[in-house]
């Protein structure tokens, strides 16, 4: 097993910033809300009212995971009474019998299991034992997991072999169980994982199912609102938690009955197909990429290969139809999820944060699963651009949802009235080690470029990596006892570095051709968006490594257009402007002398500039209008972070002479 910490470079620097802003500003909006005072309530330590959506608790979880990760890499003493005083609160909160639940424990206590597939109880479950796993993982303490092995005992009683009817709507509790399956071996989990993801589109039909719960939910919440009155009017000085506004989107017609649709023939929730028959992306998408996160997962655990060819299709539908140039997911806000094959409006783009990061979980299993570089190629491209992008370079604003085109509205915010992503990002951040290199007997792989130390049975890399600015990238090879030791370096060669000239690979100083190592043939079909993962490859170097053997690659870095499809309607004379593995965007902050919605540049204009005064010191990219004015591209992930702007991915080119 490879173990990786972060060293430098880049994301050091975020890493930086997640550990002494961003997750101290969480835990603070986190009780403003009053999402941390409902456990309170639940125990009896404050009289309140429960505040908040059905599944606020998760939030808190996610907290919780991320706080841990972080107390490893970045530890204080502030950070570790914060955990331990908020795992104590959860435990009290819990249950005799592990239920743990505070929306029902509050409002309707006694009551259980009762909507399924809307209300989140099991997502929420899932991301407690999430947060109880990396507890261990990260501190090797075991209070949370107790917690977490609590509730999962809950769901194994309550749960285990039960029919369809109790599968849970909003997946997340599937890749949960088989995480805590990993580090107990407790043969439970995986059966009850098993039988989430076996049973899932079996529900027929669902569409009655599905409005008996809308119902449901709908005379549930008028309970509370009248419980809420009640409350207010008999504590009329009691405390009023901060509401935070719905984020903006911009919404194309006729929305809601395609949400109705999508809920009531189970695509919304991928209930309209088991999962072997499952191909394409479909419904919210973040509920997406958790199911074939959980589905890849419990393909390593039980050896199912019946599994991978569904995973595959899926994957391949999704990156040449369904995926925008950013790799954000989502292209239909109301169902937050996915349209039909090419419908990547910019401007409607949903691609909700926490849906890069679902499918980053996905892209990582498929490449533990395959050891293709086509996986590790799109985690990389979306860490970089539709995950980096939601949360600002303070750590305490973010973005919901992230549009490719902006004309005003959609603006980072401190928190929302649905904080699911601001938590969640901190925690895929504060884990982002694990996602640099894997070992397999005597090979290493070598997934993403990123400042570190790596610690294999056999050899310490120490990399060096200036991406995403500079396609350096140095390995220095000592292994283990500075004993020399055969095995094979497995290099991930980026698809936006196989575009231009032939790659040289040094060994000490000597070069080694690619054309000698590995290659993979890619899918004939084009994707839609112009960027495809598939041309990634890996190259091996096999031989005998010595201390201080040095690897060396300088990855191409130029300016690339990159074309949408023509069947992606709107896209005719645009581009994507991308260099290296970032997407590339104009925004109005930059160019207050054109209109960055509509201006056309000329395509023979772009250049890459190093500008130390912005943003904190990055590459832009300098380009100029037909009509004579310099346009400035700055990288997307960082749009937005001076105040409210407008902003487009797709450039308008104009027609050459």
């Amino acid at each position: 097993m490879a173990e990786a910490i972060v060293t430098g470079g880049y994301w050091q620097g975020r890493l930086a910033v997640n550990a002494a802003r961003a997750i101290f500003h969480q835990l603070e909006e986190l009780e403003k809300a009053g999402t941390i005072d409902n456990f309170r309530i639940a125990v009896g330590e404050l009289d309140g009212f429960r505040e908040g959506l059905f599944f606020t608790d998760s939030d808190f979880y996610k907290w919780l995971e991320a706080a841990a990760r972080i107390q490893r890499t970045h530890p204080t003493a502030e950070l570790a009474r914060l955990l331990d005083d908020s795992i104590a609160l959860v435990g009290r909160a819990q249950a005799a019998d592990g239920y743990l639940h505070t929306y029902n424990q509050i409002h309707f206590r006694g009551r259980r299991w009762i909507n399924l597939q809307i209300e989140h109880e099991l997502y929420c479950f899932g991301h407690l034992i999430e947060a109880g796993v990396s507890r261990l993982e990260a501190t090797g303490h075991t209070d949370l997991l107790n917690i977490a092995r609590r509730a999962a005992d809950c769901l194994v009683r309550d749960f285990a072999g039960k029919d369809p009817a109790f599968t849970p709507g909003h997946e997340g509790i599937e890749l949960a169980l088989l995480r805590l399956y990993g580090i107990t071996q407790a043969e439970a989990y995986r059966r009850l994982a098993q039988q989430f993801v076996e049973q899932r589109g079996r529900i027929k039909p669902f569409g009655p199912t599905m409005l008996r719960q809308l119902a449901s939910v709908a005379r549930r919440i008028i309970v509370i609102e009248g419980k809420r009155r009640r409350f207010y009017r008999a504590h009329p000085d009691h405390r009023r938690y901060h509401d935070e506004p719905w984020n903006f989107a911009r919404k194309p017609r006729g929305i809601g009955w395609r949400w109705l649709r999508n809920m009531l023939d189970g695509r919304y929730l991928q209930q309209h197909a088991p999962v072997r028959d499952s191909h394409s992306p479909e419904g919210h998408a973040v509920c997406f990429g958790y199911f074939q996160t959980g589905t890849a997962m419990l393909l390593q655990a039980n050896g199912d290969q019946s599994l991978l060819p569904a995973l595959q299709a899926a994957w391949e539908h999704m990156v040449t139809r369904r995926m925008y140039v950013t790799g954000g997911l989502g292209s239909l806000p109301g169902i937050e999820g996915f349209g039909a094959d090419y419908e990547l409006d910019p401007e409607y783009a949903y691609t909700e944060s926490c849906a890069a990061l679902a499918n980053i979980f996905w892209n990582w299993e498929m490449a533990k699963i395959t050891g293709e570089a086509k996986y590790s190629d799109l985690l990389e491209w979306q860490l970089y651009n539709a995950a980096a992008v939601g949360m600002g370079q303070t750590g305490t604003t973010y973005f919901y949802n992230n549009p490719l085109l902006c004309r005003g509205g959609v603006v980072r915010r401190p928190w929302f009235k649905v904080p699911c992503c601001p938590s969640n990002l901190s925690r895929v951040f504060a884990n982002l080690a694990q996602y640099i290199a894997t070992e397999d007997g005597r090979s290493v792989w070598l997934h993403q470029y990123v400042t570190s130390s790596v610690t294999t049975r056999h050899v310490r890399l120490e990399i060096s990596a200036d991406l995403p600015w500079q396609g350096r990238v140095k390995i220095k090879v000592e292994p283990v006892n500075d004993a020399s030791h055969e095995f094979t370096l497995h290099l991930r060669i980026p698809s936006w570095a196989l575009s231009s000239d032939p790659l040289c690979v040094m060994v000490n100083g000597a070069s080694i051709a690619t054309s000698r190592l590995s290659t993979v043939a890619v899918s004939p079909e084009p994707t839609a968006h112009g960027y495809d993962p598939r041309q990634a490859i890996f190259v091996q170097i096999t031989r005998t490594w010595s201390a201080g053997d040095c690897v060396e690659v300088d990855f191409p870095m130029p300016v690339l257009i990159r074309r949408a499809h023509p069947k992606v309607a709107g896209h005719t004379g645009k581009a994507a402007v991308t260099r290296g593995p970032l997407v590339y965007a104009s925004e109005s902050t930059d160019n207050p002398e054109v209109d960055v919605a509509d201006v056309r540049l000329l395509a023979g204009s772009f250049e890459p500039v190093w500008d130390d005064t912005l943003l904190g010191g990055i590459f832009k990219i300098q380009a100029r209008a037909e009509i004579g004015q310099p346009v400035v591209l700055i990288p997307y992930h960082l749009w937005g972070n001076r105040g409210a702007s407008q902003m487009r991915v797709w450039v308008n080119l104009a027609p050459q002479a």
